[in-house]
C-alpha cells in the first residue's frame, strides 16, 4: 500500500497559474522633478535637527523646524552659497537661504554641539521672512565642521558681493560717460532742427540705461527656491 500511494503522489502535476496581464486605464508620462540643487555643488551635508526662534508665541520660545539633512550648497555658475535643508520623509524645506557675510555662528546656552544664527531673507516657506535659527548636531565634531564651512562661506559671499559692487560700480562710471558724450552731441544737435528729435530720443535711452545700472549696482541675490 506504500509503494501504491507514492506512485500517485509521484503523478500528481500541480495545476498551471494563468498568465494573466491587466493593461493600466490611464498612462502616466514620466516627470522629470527638478529640486534646483542640480546645479549647485555639496559643501556640507550633514545630520541635524533646525529650530526657530518664535516670537509670536506667548510666551515666546523656541519651536522645532525638523531634522534631515543641512547642506551648504554652492552654485556653480554664480558661485553663490546657500544652507538647504530638508525635513526627514516628506523632504519639505525647512531652511533655504543664502549666508551672507553679515551672519554670525553662536553657542546655544553653551552647548559645544549647537549653534544659533539670524538670517533677514529666509524661504522656506516661500516668502521672504526674517528668522532667528539654532541647528543642533549629533556630536561636537560635526558642529565644527558646520561652522568651519559656514564661516569659509561667509568669506566667498563677501568677496563675490564685492566684486559685484565694483562691477555695477564699472557700469555706472562707463553710463556716466555715455551720457556726457550724449549730452555734447545733443548740443552739437540743437542747432540743426531735422536731427533734434533723434538726439532727444537717444539721450533718453542713455538714461534708461543708466537707472538699470544702478538697479543691478545694488542687486543681492534672492533665496532660491
Amino acid at each position: 500500500m506504500a509503494k501504491t500511494d507514492e506512485k500517485e503522489h509521484e503523478t500528481e502535476v500541480e495545476p498551471e497559474s494563468p498568465d494573466v496581464h491587466f493593461e493600466p486605464i490611464v498612462k502616466l508620462a514620466l516627470v522629470d522633478n527638478k529640486t534646483l540643487e542640480e546645479d549647485e555643488d555639496i559643501l556640507l551635508s550633514l545630520r541635524a535637527r533646525l529650530y526657530r526662534y518664535d516670537r509670536d508665541a506667548e510666551p515666546v520660545e523656541w519651536k522645532e523646524r525638523g531634522t534631515g539633512d543641512c547642506k551648504i550648497l554652492k552654485h556653480k555658475s554664480t558661485g553663490f552659497i546657500r544652507i538647504l535643508m530638508r525635513r526627514d520623509k516628506t523632504l519639505k524645506i525647512c531652511a533655504n537661504h543664502y549666508i551672507y557675510p553679515s551672519m554670525e555662528l553662536k553657542p546655544n546656552c553653551g552647548s559645544d554641539r549647537a549653534w544659533v544664527w539670524t538670517t533677514q531673507a529666509d524661504y522656506a516657506d516661500e516668502e521672504v521672512k526674517e528668522e532667528v535659527l539654532a541647528i543642533r548636531f549629533a556630536n561636537a565634531e560635526n558642529a565644527q565642521k558646520f561652522k568651519a564651512v559656514f564661516e569659509e562661506s561667509a568669506q566667498v559671499m563677501k568677496k563675490l558681493l564685492e566684486n559685484k559692487g565694483n562691477s555695477g560700480s564699472q557700469k555706472v562710471d562707463e553710463a556716466d560717460k555715455t551720457k556726457d558724450q550724449s549730452t555734447d552731441e545733443s548740443k552739437e544737435a540743437a542747432s540743426i532742427s531735422s536731427n533734434e528729435d533723434k538726439t532727444t530720443d537717444g539721450l533718453s535711452e542713455k538714461l534708461e540705461d543708466l537707472k538699470v545700472s544702478n538697479t543691478d549696482s545694488k542687486e543681492e541675490p534672492a533665496a532660491e527656491k
